[in-house]
């Protein structure tokens, strides 16, 4: 096996903003605050969820796509997002999504009906698509690889967990003293604030000739989304339906396809031979089924809390501190523990530990304590989550050839929200398929099963790393020792 260990070039001072003096830490902070932003209002509007129920009487499978609308524009359109920054600059597609996703989070905020919510959340998601890959490739080519690239992913990873953890909070904070539409607000003044000094101070990649595989995209945004709406279907019509079977025979041939133009494009969205090295390919396939096991997570336990234990949206956001501080206190930790451990068993590590709390979390019932059975759980589930999402993206991104810089930073953010849509439309199914209604015994029950799936999701991506991931690095460490 060989992997290709191509270093970022530093950025020429020409393509620098004039007159800014590009300084590491600035650039690092508006990376990572507007990749927070993104991540924030991926789980921001779960604590909102039982009142969005109720203002705008949504269904159990239909509250499913406020979330699924987002990540899955997200993560379809990531890679044509990519692609946008090799061709015209990282730097100044970052800037129109920031200002594309500030607009759209203020029609989130202002929506009056089930369609225009889930259609502007979708909207959202076209900026965020355009966003995150040109956040994560500005970094990893401001950043060599070594020390000071993994500082920086440490950073951006675990801005990744605690907004993830945060958005919760922040959406039953302002959920519980105003409205949940008070968090979409807020994106439009903080969005303002990082355009000003990302067109400050933010430094220019140079640009490629090229052009879009628009025809790679769209297979790859509607076959994603047919798999999605099929497994939804399949909640309320049954696995044999019409309405559940046209869908996924649609989408599985639509990604077929894709796979098919993708080897045949000249430029293509993805390029295949991103997928030579077995440590990326395993990069991939954890992220996928870890990101896909934590959306369900934050989904289900967030109704549980407010349905079950009848709490406020403010409470239940609190409620997930445990796991955001050992979140926090694990993963600053990581830039010295790669220092001392090989990559792979620092994310075999996380992983296995996220493993163990959401087994424990599966248990729950309409009598479980909050102190045993949910907060010592997310603990667990926190320090993995600290632990495993700085070695995953850099396992996603490290080798990469410049010229496929805007495409390994894509193709790493799709794997999470493709993942994350799949997964949740899979457990929402799964869970839906236990009882109906909205009683709290009802909504214990279905958190359980579905918490129990996310432990089968993680437990398969234990399985990933140990196949895929480990065995490459070792050779990988093997081949430089000699």
């Amino acid at each position: 096996m060989t992997t290709a260990q191509a270093q970022s070039a530093p950025v020429p001072a020409a393509k620098r903003p004039r007159g800014a003096p590009v300084h590491a830490r600035l650039i690092l902070a508006v990376i990572c605050v507007s990749y927070f932003m993104v991540i924030l209002d991926n789980s921001i509007v779960f604590t909102g969820l039982p009142q969005i129920r109720s203002d705008m009487g949504f269904s159990e499978t239909g509250l499913s796509w406020i979330t699924n609308a987002y990540v899955l524009v997200f993560g379809g359109l990531l890679l044509l997002g990519a692609r946008a920054g090799d061709l015209f600059g990282h730097r100044r597609v970052f800037l129109f999504s920031l200002v594309v996703f500030s607009l759209t989070s203020l029609l989130v905020g202002a929506a009056q009906t089930q369609w225009w919510l889930i259609g502007a959340r979708a909207l959202q998601g076209v900026g965020a698509a355009v966003l995150a890959p040109s956040a994560l490739s500005l970094l990893t080519r401001s950043f060599a690889e070594g020390p000071a690239r993994n500082r920086a992913m440490a950073a951006y990873s675990a801005v990744a967990g605690l907004g993830a953890a945060l958005g919760l909070v922040v959406g039953g904070l302002v959920a519980d003293l105003i409205s949940w539409r008070a968090g979409f607000f807020l994106n439009v003044p903080v969005g303002t604030v990082l355009t000003v000094l990302a067109a400050r101070f933010l430094p220019e990649t140079e640009r490629r000739h090229g052009r879009f595989d628009v025809a790679g995209a769209l297979l790859a945004t509607l076959g994603s989304s047919a798999l999605v709406l099929g497994i939804v279907d399949a909640a309320d019509f049954g696995w044999t339906a019409p309405a559940t079977l046209v869908p996924l025979v649609a989408g599985v041939a639509m990604l077929g396809t894709f796979v098919r133009v993708e080897r045949r494009a000249a430029q293509p969205i993805v390029p295949l031979r991103l997928f030579a090295d077995r440590e990326r390919s395993g990069a991939y396939v954890t992220r996928m089924l870890y990101m896909g096991a934590m959306m369900g997570f934050f989904f289900f336990t967030a109704q549980f809390l407010q349905s079950v234990y009848h709490w406020t949206p403010l409470q239940a956001g609190l409620a997930f501190l445990p796991m955001t501080l050992a979140n926090f206190v694990l993963a600053v930790q990581v830039p010295r523990l790669l220092g001392r451990v090989r990559r792979p068993l620092v994310l075999l590590s996380g992983v296995a530990l996220t493993t163990a709390g959401m087994v424990w979390l599966s248990r729950l019932d309409l009598h479980t304590p909050y102190l045993t059975g949910v907060a010592l759980p997310m603990v667990l589930i926190g320090a993995g989550q600290g632990l495993a999402l700085a070695p995953m993206t850099s396992s996603g991104v490290d080798g990469v050839a410049p010229e496929d810089a805007g495409a390994g930073a894509g193709l790493v953010n799709t794997v999470h929200q493709i993942g994350s849509a799949l997964s949740l439309s899979v457990l929402t199914a799964l869970a839906a398929a236990v009882s109906t209604g909205h009683t709290a015994a009802d909504i214990a029950t279905r958190s359980a099963t579905a918490l129990t799936g996310s432990a089968v999701l993680l437990a398969l991506a234990v399985g990933a790393v140990l196949v895929l991931i480990v065995p490459a690095r070792a050779t990988t460490h093997d081949e430089r020792s000699l």
